[in-house]
């Protein structure tokens, strides 16, 4: 069936942007919440819905499951192309906790978690939440991938959500640098407004354990 068939839903003709507008619409999400559920920026999901730029491989598959839909709808042209195909996945350890180290060498129970085979890397991990410190951005039980970086400067990191430990206390905060006169303070903030900033200084026992990279699960 050819795209310019009449019996062929508009939605299917025309550049892959119009498409991804068109299933994110019947998922009622605005263009935050599905950027943010796939890891993409919003001005570049912008710009593809409008048609000025195509979306990588690596971000049309991430945004097809966000959109619970399989790729091969929002690459085809036409309905041929509506059938599901399948996504090659790879297991990481599942944490209920942040891992005080490698989660390699954890010796909490692990299971594993299939993630698309371009998130997967051997110092990832997926962090099953119970903080409510970064709410409404992240939410208590959202599993969420985590990049490995334990001693990385926290300049390097400005505004990201890490997973930290505080005198061995887990948090998810995002992390800042501030200079004051002559010291550098490191400040973690959550985007929950009830709950105060941790000022670190130098008798806090304070670790940045891993970058917060993508969200890949979220009860609804």
């Amino acid at each position: 069936m050819s795209s310019d068939s009449p019996l062929v839903p508009p939605v299917f003709r025309g550049h892959i942007g119009r498409r991804i507008r068109y299933y994110r619409m019947q998922a009622e999400l605005t263009q935050k919440e599905l950027a943010r559920r796939a890891g993409v920026n919003q001005g570049f999901l912008s710009e593809i819905e409008r048609g000025y730029r195509k979306p990588s491989p690596s971000s049309l598959r991430a945004l097809a499951v966000a959109l619970d839909i399989a790729p091969a709808v929002l690459i085809g042209e036409s309905l041929e192309h509506d059938a599901p195909q399948p996504l090659e996945m790879r297991g990481l350890p599942l944490f209920g906790t942040i891992p005080a180290g490698p989660p390699s060498r954890s010796d909490e129970q692990q299971e594993l978690f299939p993630v698309l085979r371009h998130l997967w890397a051997p110092n990832r991990y997926v962090l099953r939440l119970t903080f409510d410190s970064m709410e409404p951005t992240l939410k208590p039980g959202d599993l969420v991938l985590v990049e490995y970086r334990p001693g990385v400067n926290p300049e390097h990191v400005q505004g990201r959500i890490c997973a930290c430990l505080i005198d061995q206390n887990p948090t998810l905060k995002r992390v800042w640098v501030e200079r004051r006169q002559d010291h550098t303070l490191v400040i973690l903030r959550g985007d929950n407004p009830s709950i105060s900033p941790i000022v670190v200084d130098e008798s806090t026992n304070f670790a940045i354990q891993g970058i917060i990279t993508h969200l890949v699960s979220r009860a609804l």
